[in-house]
This record gives structure tokens, C-alpha cells and sequence, in this order.
């Protein structure tokens, strides 16, 4: 039976090795962390990820084919194919803080690997790194008198928060780079072999290290950059009564451009776009692309500026003033079907709101506890899960996240509920406007005519 580690027990590592587990019954996959508390929630009935379908997934090849486990050093020593899947945020120190990935946990792991290892290895890249961190590990595993032999890949991933489980299933592709050297190539084809159990072989592309590595930050940069593009054009909608909506759905019907990421709102969250970006631009700056740099980096400002400008409208359109009005807060993750709130929308529109002293009441149905920790530094901030009671007394209501139940609410009961005038100040573009405003409410969203009866 080949064995297969995974260091990392994260939101990538642990779907993914819980797909080849599934895909793979004659496969061990063991997932590895030194967080003891996070590999006993995956032991557990409650796992300490929400994704959907991921439950499921993960129990049904649980004690069978797929393990949780502290031990690393002895998994490193038992495997045949190691994955890498640990964090590498951005820099908040030294040289190219901001911008650089921080690699101190992924070359403390490459070195585990090195003092460890007592037989030829597969070494897989599966964190987004620059480009070129292969050549490094590379180095590192080849420093030390060890006997084994290793091969590094690059197999990033491509799955969204919120349909991980089917990404994984049926990926638009799995990438895999390696070195164009008789070993680098039998490595190649030993990972290909297993994704081949259920993708098509078509759907399967390799490539050299490097292109691997930099096809990762692209296309995070380039689906951010549509979000920002879509979202640089909502101000002048709102301001000449163009309605943002029905822009996205003129320039998406062009088969050149299409539909996707197109949906205009507060901006894009989570634990890839930013950092990836922010990693590019210190990448082009570092090998002397100034005018790159410079290009990529208006993608992170744009997305900022449509945060800090809803906070503007909010405060803005209830009379130049939230201090001391009671405002509901109806979702914090980054996006819905998922509990993540890394660099969610939310905790920079919930700060703004604070500091203009507005009392907030944050209500979320997967992601009160990281609102929690997100906030715990904020003053006048409550957080409620019901989002009747939520915003019971409030003077207005923001929509952050576009849980599917939120569009289902009984806004009259809510209305009924609130203070007067009440606001609605929808940042996904997901509820039904015309329909609030006929009720009484006064409608805001990104991009789209205001619906005011103060007007």
C-alpha cells in the first residue's frame, strides 16, 4: 500500500487528501499538524471546517484509509509521497513586509522532511508560493548527508471556499509541475497516476516547476482583478442612475469576456486573493518589473477603496451620522457556505462603522465565533445569531454576505421591528430592492439607483 503525508490540516490539505483517500481506497493518507486541538476536531463529530459536503466526505474514508495525526516525523518517515500544505501568509516583518509570503513554516517543514526521511521521497507543493520556492526546498532537501532521494512537484490547488468538495471532484484542472529529468518526470506520472483514478487525463496538465508555481498567483490576480474592474465602475452607476447589474450582464454576454466574477459588491475576502496579489507585486518588483507591480497593486487599492466607500454611504445616506444607531449586521464570512472570515469585507466595513460609533449587532449563521476573534478588539459590537433579534431596534440593516437564507427573510417582520426611517444597505446586490422599498424601506446597493422615500 503506498502511503501519502500530508503536513498541513487546513482548508486545502485536508479536503484534498480527503478526496484521494475517498478516490483512492488502496491508498493511506494520513493528514499531519502540530496543532493537537485541530487534528482532535477532525477525530471528531464536529470537524473544524464548515464546508458543504465536506462532512461527509471526510467520515466516510475516516479510520479506513484516511488518518489525523501529530506524529509527523514518523509519517514523513513512512511515506512515499509527502505533501506540503502549510501556511505561508504575508510578511508582517522585516524586508518586503506587506507584500512577501512568509516562508519560516514551509522551510522549518522542508527541513523536517530532510532530518527525517530514511527513503526516496515525493515532495508536493501544495501551499501557493513564488515562484522559484521549489529551487529552494530543492536546496534545503539536498543540504544534509541523508541517503533518500527527492523529487518536488508543484501541485497547487484551485478550489473555492463554498464548493471545495465538488472542485475537487470534478476540477476544471490539476496542475502539475516538475522537472523535465528522468526522475522529475517518473515523479510526475506517480501524481498523475492518482488524480488520473477519477479526473480525466485530459483535465490533467503538466508543465515545469516553475510555470506551476506562477499559474497559482495568476489566476488568483486575475479573477480578483475582475472583481475590482466590475466594482471601479459602481460609483458611476450609483451616480447616474445606471444600474450596475445590468451592466455585468451586457459585457459578460461577450464571448470574449463572459459572466463569471462579475457580480459587483463590497469586494473580494478570504485567504488567497489579497495575499497571492500583494505576493506578485513583490515578486515583479523584485525582478525589476516596476510597471507590473505597479498594475497588479491597483487590484488590492481598488478593492479596499469599495470597502471604505460603502462605509461612506452608509454613514453618508442616514443623515451624516451612525453614532449611537443601532445597526445589524446580516453575515461576516467572506462569502456564503463558508465559516471562513480571512480578510472578509466585513471586519474592515464593521471597523469603519465602529469608529464612527455606531452600535453594531453582527449576526451569522456559520462565522460568529471568528467575528468574534475578528472584532474582539472593537468596542460596541454585539453579536447575535438570529438575525430577527439582530436587528430588533435597529436603524438599519447591512447585507455582507449573501447567505442563500437571507434573500428568504421576512422583511416585514423586520421592518415592523426597526426603528424609523429604516435602511437596507445591501453590499452583495442579493435581495429583491424594489420589493423592500414598496414595504418602506429605503434601499441602498452597491452600484444601483438609490430607492429612498426621503427623497
Amino acid at each position: 500500500m503506498k502511503r501519502i503525508l500530508c503536513i498541513g490540516a487546513g482548508y486545502v490539505g485536508t479536503p484534498t487528501m480527503a478526496m484521494i483517500a475517498s478516490k483512492c481506497p488502496d491508498l493511506e493518507v494520513t493528514v499531519a499538524d502540530i496543532d493537537e486541538q485541530r487534528i482532535g476536531a477532525w477525530q471528531s463529530d464536529d470537524l473544524p471546517i464548515y464546508e458543504p459536503g465536506l462532512d461527509a466526505l471526510v467520515k466516510s474514508c475516516r479510520g479506513r484509509n484516511l488518518f489525523f495525526s501529530t506524529a509527523i516525523e514518523s509519517g514523513i518517515a513512512a511515506a512515499d509521497i509527502v505533501f506540503v500544505s502549510v501556511n505561508t501568509p504575508t510578511k508582517t516583518f522585516g524586508h518586503g513586509a506587506g507584500r512577501a509570503a512568509d516562508l519560516q513554516y514551509w522551510e522549518k517543514t522542508a527541513r523536517q522532511i530532510l532530518a527525517a526521511a530514511r527513503s526516496d521521497k515525493i515532495v508536493v507543493e501544495k501551499s501557493t508560493l513564488p515562484v522559484r520556492t521549489a529551487q529552494a526546498m530543492e536546496r534545503i532537501l539536498r543540504s544534509g548527508s541523508s541517503l533518500a532521494r527527492f523529487d518536488v512537484l508543484s501541485n497547487p490547488e484551485f478550489m473555492a471556499e463554498g464548493t471545495a468538495v465538488s472542485d475537487l471532484e470534478s476540477p476544471d484542472r490539476v496542475l502539475i509541475g516538475g522537472h523535465d529529468t528522468p526522475s522529475g518526470r517518473r515523479a510526475v506520472e506517480e501524481l498523475v497516476a492518482i488524480y488520473a483514478r477519477w479526473v480525466p487525463r485530459e483535465r490533467i496538465l503538466t508543465t515545469n516547476v516553475w510555470s506551476s508555481e506562477l499559474s497559482k498567483l495568476a489566476a488568483n490576480a486575475f479573477l480578483a482583478q475582475r472583481v475590482s474592474s466590475i466594482n471601479s465602475l459602481t460609483g458611476l452607476c450609483e451616480v447616474t442612475e445606471a444600474d450596475i447589474g445590468e451592466v455585468a450582464r451586457a459585457i459578460g454576454m461577450d464571448g470574449r469576456i463572459g459572466p463569471r466574477f462579475l457580480r459587483a459588491g463590497i469586494g473580494f475576502g478570504g485567504s488567497c486573493f489579497r495575499k497571492d496579489i500583494l505576493n506578485l507585486v513583490y515578486l515583479c518588483e523584485a525582478y525589476g518589473q516596476k510597471e507590473a507591480a505597479e498594475y497588479w497593486e491597483q487590484v488590492v487599492r481598488m478593492n479596499d477603496c469599495q470597502q471604505a466607500r460603502f462605509v461612506t454611504g452608509v454613514v453618508r445616506n442616514m443623515f451624516n451620522t451612525v453614532a449611537g444607531k443601532r445597526i445589524a449586521v446580516l453575515g461576516f464570512a467572506f462569502k456564503a457556505d463558508t465559516g471562513d472570515t480571512r480578510d472578509s469585507p466585513a471586519i474592515r466595513v464593521c471597523r469603519g462603522l465602529a469608529e464612527e460609533r455606531a452600535r453594531l449587532v453582527v449576526s451569522d449563521p456559520r462565522a460568529l465565533d471568528n467575528a468574534r476573534r475578528d472584532l474582539q478588539a472593537v468596542a460596541g459590537v454585539e453579536f447575535d445569531p438570529d438575525p430577527y433579534r439582530a436587528a430588533a431596534g435597529a436603524h438599519a440593516v447591512l447585507l455582507l454576505t449573501e447567505w442563500p437564507e437571507y434573500a428568504a427573510l421576512d422583511y416585514a417582520r423586520i421592518l415592523k421591528s426597526m426603528e424609523q426611517p429604516a435602511f437596507i444597505f445591501d453590499g452583495r446586490g442579493h435581495l429583491d430592492h424594489r420589493k423592500l422599498f414598496a414595504m418602506g424601506f429605503n434601499v441602498f446597493a452597491v452600484g444601483r439607483p438609490p430607492l429612498s422615500h426621503l427623497e
